[in-house]
């Protein structure tokens, strides 16, 4: 089976629930302290072994491109001139994580596009797709467990996270499943942000995928959804109904946060600055003296 090198992180939406703050500004590169929320992303895929990093943008997006390119002249001039080698360092470091490709979205909306507009940089071999507006903390990386499950069983593999509060479940596919062995379970469908009442399960099946080449294909076939969107998960059903078999893997050791809600956002930054070793101490003291 071959490995899984390359991943797609689909970064051309909008980012209406963040407006005027998207208005110029991508966002995936909204700060969480001092790393935009699309480095969490990149970082988590490098360390599951990805090589290469295909972003897949759209107008507005150039910011992006800038951040994971090597520093410029004046930069390397500035930081060497001021002595600090260590933010010099890590801002090498950034370009050369990974091999980055962009490629410019094309065709209607919806989280099918994307992967579609990455075919001619994927051919074909298996891929990871990871958003671009959240990520999860885990041990091992979530992607890394994800692969560990492709590499045994084969097929689609989508990331799992429990959904706690049953009013929740109305914002994520959630998943109709059974079990498999240990944290791994078979998918016999994705219902997308069902009634809580009427879930299938509590298992929210989101955020990050391993898929066969054969998805491309699929993604051609399936008709428009709602909105005249393409989903992602209407082409995953049709590789389903084709025998492809589909499995969700519930992360271990690992904390979700979703990025792409404004509430949610907030949270992940104070979360995040309590936890980074520069600002931690001051942060903690300035939030415990809030008059709330």
């Amino acid at each position: 089976m071959s490995k899984i090198t390359k991943a797609v992180i689909p970064a051309a939406g909008f980012g209406t629930r963040f407006l005027p703050q998207t208005k110029a500004m991508p966002k995936e590169m909204l700060p969480i302290v001092d790393k935009p929320v699309i480095q969490y992303v990149v970082e988590e895929a490098v360390a599951s072994g990805i090589k290469d990093i295909v972003i897949v943008t759209g107008a507005m997006k150039r910011a992006i491109e800038d951040h994971f390119d090597a520093p410029n002249a004046e930069l390397i001039k500035t930081l060497e001139a001021s002595g600090k080698t260590e933010l010099l360092e890590e801002t090498k470091r950034i370009s050369e994580m990974a091999n980055f490709i962009y490629v410019r979205q094309k065709g209607p909306y919806g989280n099918g596009t994307p992967v579609l507009s990455a075919e001619p940089v994927i051919e074909d071999e298996p891929f990871a797709v990871i958003w671009g507006d959240e990520f999860i903390y885990s041990d091992p990386p979530r992607l890394k467990q994800m692969i560990d499950v492709h590499e045994k069983y084969g097929g689609v593999v989508i990331s799992g996270v429990k959904i706690e509060k049953k009013e929740d479940l109305k914002r994520y596919g959630i998943a109709e499943i059974e079990p498999v062995e240990g944290n791994v379970y078979k998918i016999k469908q994705i219902v997308e942000k069902p009634d809580p009442e009427n879930a299938p399960s509590n298992l929210a099946t989101h955020g990050a995928y391993i898929l066969p080449p054969e998805i491309f294909g699929a993604l051609k076939e399936v008709a428009p959804g709602q909105g005249g969107e393409i989903w992602l998960v209407d082409a995953i059903n049709l590789l389903r109904d084709r025998g492809v078999p589909i499995y969700a893997v519930e992360i271990q050791n690992g904390k979700y946060y979703d990025t792409g809600d404004k509430i949610e956002y907030m949270k992940t930054v104070v979360e995040l600055a309590l936890k980074h070793p520069d600002i931690n101490g001051k942060f903690r003291e300035f939030l415990k003296n809030l008059d709330l």
